[in-house]
């Protein structure tokens, strides 16, 4: 396992980030101690060191529980981001979720609870709520750093335009900028290369790539001859959408995998490696799976494998990314090729 910088900090990260949220899920079928060492352990001794989980919204906690345990005797060797502003629906607590500082203060001491831990590596913003204004989020963040309670801020689920604003105000006013965007994003999900990846890149975030799998479309059990009743039944567990698009990718995804001898999961994670500054988050049930998982950091995939793929699963542009590819001759003044940028 390699390591690379998250965005424009010091803070050295494994290639592959490990996704404990199942560690005491129970819509997801909750795992024992045992499996969740094994995978842990498995993890760790691939030379992973990245590790997310989440506040009550992951199991009541019992993921952050879980991981504490793991962690104990060696914390400073992981680095461990965790989220705030979701809550399940259920209390009498108007406050008890969302962005702004009262819920970022009781999710966080409950976090280091939890984990037993005094300081978190990254805390992240789970989701935008549309409500909290960013000056009382981004000095939260700084609070909480001076505090040390946190060492850095991440963003998750939120508009381009709010994090360009959020890390703006943080530069001017010498606060704690975001170093990391977590997003969906995969052969199947790629609509944040529109606006949010070429914002990361703008600005310096590190991405991780969570549901590098599409919830499974792309581990290799999907095809266009999958039947339809198997769909639909996966589908309710998975509660993704498989539409003709996403079969058509995973037909792709298996003819390259044949191609080259590899699992089509390893080489959808290898899809996602390749692309510029995104870390995948891997998740796993089983040994098996996440053995499976780490077989992508055996091999690269060639440039026209690659292409391959990319073209397989290329969305059409929208407004105005299809405004200013069309008419960036005129923009230029016929320039464009001529122009080194």
């Amino acid at each position: 396992m390699r390591y690379r910088l998250l965005g424009r900090s010091g803070l050295r990260v494994s290639e592959l980030a490990y996704g404990v949220m199942n560690f005491g899920m129970k819509a997801w079928g909750t795992m024992d101690a045992d499996v969740c060492g094994d995978l842990y352990r498995l993890y760790r001794d691939a030379g992973g060191n990245f590790i997310d989980t989440a506040n009550e919204v992951y199991g009541e906690g019992r993921s952050e529980e879980f991981l504490g345990k793991l962690v104990a005797g060696h914390r400073d060797e992981v680095v461990i981001g965790t989220k705030y502003s979701l809550h399940v629906p259920g209390t009498r607590n108007a406050n008890i979720a969302g962005n702004h500082r009262k819920s970022m203060m009781r999710s966080v001491e409950r976090s280091l609870r939890r984990l037993d831990t005094d300081y978190i590596d990254i805390l992240w913003m789970h989701g935008w709520d549309m409500m909290t204004p960013v000056d009382e989020i981004m000095r939260g963040f700084e609070d909480l750093v001076r505090q040390g309670k946190i060492l850095h801020a991440g963003v998750s689920n939120t508009p381009a335009w709010l994090v360009a604003q959020a890390n703006t105000m943080a530069e001017l006013r010498g606060w704690t900028p975001f170093v990391g965007l977590q997003v969906e994003y995969n052969l199947a999900e790629r609509d944040v290369e529109h606006e949010l990846l070429p914002m990361a890149q703008s600005l310096g975030l590190g991405v991780l790539a969570y549901s590098p799998l599409a919830s499974g479309i792309l581990s290799g059990k999907y095809n266009t001859n999958t039947e339809v009743g198997q769909r639909r039944l996966d589908i309710s567990k998975i509660m993704k959408k498989v539409d003709e698009r996403s079969l058509n990718i995973a037909d792709m995804l298996m003819k390259v995998a044949r191609e080259i001898g590899r699992p089509a999961s390893q080489v959808a994670l290898n899809w996602l490696r390749a692309q510029r500054g995104v870390i995948p988050l891997i998740g796993a049930r089983t040994v098996a799976q996440l053995e499976d998982n780490l077989g992508c950091l055996e091999f690269s995939i060639d440039e026209a494998h690659l292409q391959a793929l990319s073209q397989a699963s290329a969305r059409e542009q929208p407004y105005p990314q299809s405004f200013i590819a069309q008419t960036r001759t005129i923009t230029s003044g016929g320039f464009y090729d001529s122009i080194e940028h």
